[in-house]
């Protein structure tokens, strides 16, 4: 696999072994930029086509992302594995850059090293560092590629890379190389006139090689311009410069390479040890050095507030980066527990906090006064001036932190706390890290650092499996880590074993009193009453996120109540919000946290209340299912689902949620797939799983989520058996039936038909029945039983009509429409196609309307009116790109083109049909796939090339091996014809063999 050299830093660049690729048009270099300014993390879909499309993207934007996507892939295929470099990974794509070089990502690491070196005071080296991240650039970032959101990204590039320009100057000051420095510094002040740390460095330069009017020269335009462009003075770096070159300062002269810092008698030192365990972290620490240098020394004041749940790290990154920066805090560096969250003891007063904080700064205590305000005053006024770094650990909210805020900008200070605090936010300009689990690689860092690299890195799986068990939690991970220190002769994959017991993992994690648990149980002792109920019945789902609806069902309230309550839990970081595209927000937890809101469940619920809490979260998402369902497949008719009734939500919500049913499906489908499991796990709840899998049927035929399907029908079917619930086996079977049908293994279908329909008769179930019965048709029709299809197909009609089923009707009128054109009779199908397509519109359904619409174009071919056929067909694939069915694209397009070779154009209908053949292949269809080779094959024919019989050849092959016997004789007689032809053959002789 061969290295590929991705360039953002200048006009988009792709090169393989020094050649340059070209990427393609505007849309593609767009994608592949986008997926490149985020390397290894998930782009979404939605993001895509909102930097592809700003000012508003057509229906058909979701597909064409995909056919960029396809194209680049396409692209790299002769360098490395495609599906591997650009993976899709829900809700969109993800560039994977290991093995690969990203410029822009060598940037940012060439800079951090140069930062480290500056930091250890090894200033040449730093330098070194700093030219070598410089000369990566060849222009604007990503000039060429437009639109807003690229050319955001493109903006935070040249910002930083001005950053590091004038950190790289900063250095070579220091090193006396003032007099050539100056050209370089003269262009970017010219470049970036109103930028005031540069203008300062040309200043100093000028200063330093004697051109002192130059320098006051200098200082004079740069206010000029300051005030006329943005109505403000210079800032403290140039006023504070400008008047030490006034007065000639021995400050200016140039300072010592390296210099040691000066001894300072009686300075507050307090800051803890950082961990020798600290690992990881490296996004966040970077994050922190750039608002350091940003923000040091200006106004407003340099704040970082770190948040995040309990174990999750914050005290340790606070105390790691405030060791390493504390030397260029000079005057001092102050710490204080408030103990916002603390089990014993009361969160510390900002009182006491003063207090403490004065004493430490030399006040002697008479001097100190009683009243908070007054104490906050003298605070600010001791700080006046100073370089003090100030942490701020464990806060509990804005009202306790305030108070210790200093007033100047020369102090940096830095909070954790669990929540967010908004009016830091509002009122400060201070940079919010939300701490996060660890990444893989920096969690099994952490693990070798505390338990030992050896034992680690001997079973990766293991090592992996128990980073995922802890969440990644840097708590979890050292107390897991502590365990395998203490227990040598245990392996990596004992504690896992021990962890993967869900019941006892919380308990493994918090030895005595302490560790994980004791965490979670401050955050939640500390909620409201009714945050606690939702947050523990939360945890009775096995879900991987939700909707706050779902909320909403279990504690049996409003939407908008429950959104609230959730939101609280978010804010105290014990739900996260889940990325999606859906049509609403999507929240997850933890697996920890779900342990924990489990065992709250299970110790302060009564077991009814969590089956009945169950009941309606599942009633729920049966309610919208079914909605979603009747939406998509038309009609009015109502569906009994037994034992269970499904849990009515407001008609408001459901027509939000449900605006586009099959992106609702879509954004629930794992949540659908995982309680359809949990419901079939229990007595009471078992009915549940089968009326949600016939109602996800919809999604799983739709997107070709085969696997899905399979495993949601095995639960539903088990689950109904063991409860003798007769008309729940009965619809699970008709639905192992359908995908079987689905899947061309029409002999597997028919026994289990037959099973349903035998029960749906016992249990007196005429829609069941219809369904049944027009799945059983389809197998007959497929084994060449046309007189036994269409006895069931006419009966199925019936049975809908009975039921009232509009919908279901134009389905079977539909395949009524088809047998009658295998039987020979064009104008009957014609006509039948006509009654179904009127019935489909009548139902409000697209896709029976699309598929009927299908039909007909079939009976316009076998009339002989090929142009008709292919109007329709252009209409087929309008309907089902902007339904996003992929395999009805795939029928229109193969329907496209057999009427386009039954025209003699057989370069157009090659076209249709290897377009055919991707997206068939994507939605694993082996029969239509069979169908579109035949069609290539004829299209190739009426050319006259060699290839025709290999494609006939291999759409018989298939044939036979899926017992088609009346395609596979088809097959044969077309080769046949063609093989004695030894050339080009007329469209028409082809048509006559097919149809004689």
């Amino acid at each position: 696999m061969r290295e590929i050299v991705f360039s953002l830093l200048g006009p988009l660049d792709v090169r393989v072994d020094h050649r340059s690729i070209q990427v393609g048009g505007g849309r593609r270099r767009t994608v592949l930029t986008m997926l490149l300014l985020s390397p290894g993390r998930v782009v979404s879909v939605d993001s895509l086509i909102d930097a592809v499309w700003p000012a508003g993207a057509p229906t058909t934007a979701r597909n064409q992302i995909a056919i960029c996507v396809a194209g680049l892939r396409k692209l790299f295929k002769d360098v490395t594995d495609p599906a591997h470099l650009i993976a899709t990974s829900h809700p969109g794509y993800v560039l994977n850059p290991q093995g690969h070089r990203i410029d822009a990502v060598v940037f940012e690491d060439t800079v951090r090293q140069a930062r480290e070196l500056a930091r250890g005071g090894r200033t040449a080296e730093s330098c070194d560092a700093y030219a070598e991240a410089l000369s990566l650039w060849r222009g604007r970032a990503l000039e060429g590629v437009t639109g807003p959101r690229v050319e955001g990204e493109a903006a935070q590039l040249e910002e930083l890379r001005l950053n590091v320009h004038e950190e790289y100057a900063g250095l070579r000051l220091q090193l006396g190389r003032h007099r050539t420095l100056i050209p370089e510094l003269a262009a970017l002040v010219m470049e970036n006139p109103l930028r005031e740390q540069v203008r300062a460095h040309l200043m100093l330069a000028q200063y330093r090689s004697g051109r002192r009017a130059e320098a006051l020269a200098l200082f004079r335009e740069g206010r000029r311009l300051l005030i006329d462009e943005l109505g403000i003075g210079p800032g403290p770096i140039l006023t504070g410069l400008h008047e030490l070159v006034l007065n000639d300062s021995p400050e200016l002269t140039q300072p010592p390479v390296n210099p040691a810092p000066a001894p300072v008698a009686d300075v507050v030192a307090q800051l803890p040890t950082a961990s020798a365990s600290f690992t990881g972290r490296v996004k966040e620490l970077s994050a922190l050095d750039r608002m350091l240098d940003e923000r040091l020394g200006q106004s407003p004041l340099a704040i970082a507030a770190i948040s995040g749940i309990a174990g999750v790290g914050k005290t340790a990154l606070a105390v790691q980066w405030a060791n390493q920066i504390a030397g260029r805090f000079p005057d001092g560096q102050l710490f204080t527990d408030l103990r916002g969250y603390d089990e014993m003891d009361a969160p510390v007063s900002p009182a006491t906090a003063l207090d403490r904080f004065l004493r430490s700064l030399g006040v002697p205590a008479p001097r100190i006064p009683a009243d908070p305000g007054d104490q906050a005053a003298l605070y600010r006024s001791v700080l006046g001036g100073k370089r003090v770094l100030i942490v701020l650990d464990n806060a509990r909210s804005f009202r306790q932190v305030q108070p210790l805020l200093p007033g100047n900008g020369r102090c940096c200070v830095i909070i954790t706390g669990r929540e967010l605090m908004d009016e830091l936010i509002g009122d400060y300009a201070v940079l919010s890290l939300g701490l996060n689990a660890m990444a893989p690689q920096e969690a099994t860092a952490l693990l070798a650092e505390v338990a030992g690299a050896d034992r680690i890195v001997a079973d990766p799986s293991a090592t992996e499996r128990l980073g995922v068990l802890c969440d990644r939690l840097p708590l979890a991970l050292r107390i897991a880590g502590a365990r395998l220190a203490a227990k040598p002769h245990w392996s990596v994959r004992n504690l896992v074993t021990r962890l993967e017991n869900q019941r006892r993992r919380l308990d493994e994690l918090s030895p005595g009193e302490g560790g994980v648990r004791a965490g979670f149980r401050l955050s939640y002792r500390d909620l409201s009453p009714q945050a606690r109920e939702l947050y523990r019945r939360l945890g009775l789902l096995s879900v991987p996120d939700f909707a706050s609806w779902v909320g909403a069902a279990l504690v049996d309230t409003d939407a908008v109540d429950a959104e609230d309550l959730i939101e609280q839990l978010v804010d105290t970081q014990l739900l996260e919000v889940a990325p999606s595209s859906g049509p609403a927000i999507r929240y997850r937890f933890q697996d920890l946290l779900r342990l924990f809101a489990w065992e709250r469940a299970q110790e302060e619920e009564s077991e009814e209340n969590r089956t009945a809490a169950l009941e309606r979260a599942y009633g729920g998402w049966l309610a919208l299912a079914d909605a979603a369902r009747t939406r998509t497949y038309g009609g009015d008719h109502t569906v009994s689902y037994g034992r269970v009734t499904p849990y009515p939500l407001a008609a408001e919500l459901t027509d939000e949620l449900l605006a586009n049913p099959m992106d609702w499906l879509e954004s629930e489908r794992t949540a659908l797939r995982d309680v359809i499991k949990q419901a079939a796990a229990g007595d009471h709840t078992a009915a549940y799983a089968w009326g949600l899998t016939v109602n996800s049927t919809t999604l799983f035929e739709a997107h070709n989520y085969l696997d899905d399907w399979s495993t949601c029908a095995d639960h539903a079917l088990a689950a109904a058996v063991r409860t003798g619930d007769t008309l729940g086996e009965a619809t699970m079977l008709r639905s192992q039936a359908t995908l079987a049908i689905y899947q061309r293994h029409y002999e597997e279908a028919e026994p289990l038909l037959a099973r349903a329909l035998a029960l749906f008769n016992a249990c007196g179930e005429i829609h069941g029945r219809a369904v049944t019965l027009r799945n059983l048709a389809l197998c007959a029709r497929f084994s060449g039983d046309l007189d036994g299809a269409m006895r069931d197909a006419r009966e199925a009609l019936e049975g809908f009509r009975r039921a009232g089923d509009i919908a279901g009707e134009s389905h079977a009128l539909g395949l009524l429409a088809q047998l009658e054109l295998e039987r020979g009779n064009p104008a009957e199908g014609i006509a039948l196609c006509t009654d179904a397509i009127a019935m489909s519109r009548k139902a409000g359904s697209v896709r029976g309307e699309t598929q009927n619409t299908y039909r007909l174009a079939e009976a316009l071919l076998r009339r002989g009116d090929p142009a008709a056929a292919e109007e329709t067909c252009v209409k087929v694939l309008t309907l089902t790109r902007q339904d996003g069915d992929r395999l009805g694209e795939a029928h229109a397009l193969r329907g496209i083109g057999e009427a386009r070779w039954r025209q003699g154009a057989w370069e157009s209908a090659q076209s249709a049909l290897l377009q055919a053949l991707e997206v068939a292949d994507e939605v694993s269809d082996r029969f239509l796939r069979a169908r579109i080779e035949a069609d290539l094959g004829c299209a190739l024919a009426v050319r006259g090339t060699p290839e025709a019989a290999l494609r006939l050849e291999a759409a018989r092959a298939v044939f036979e091996e899926l017992r088609a016997p009346v395609w596979q004789e088809q097959m044969a007689k077309v080769l046949k014809n063609v093989t004695a032809a030894g050339g080009p053959v007329s469209p028409q002789d082809l048509i006559d063999v097919l149809e004689g």
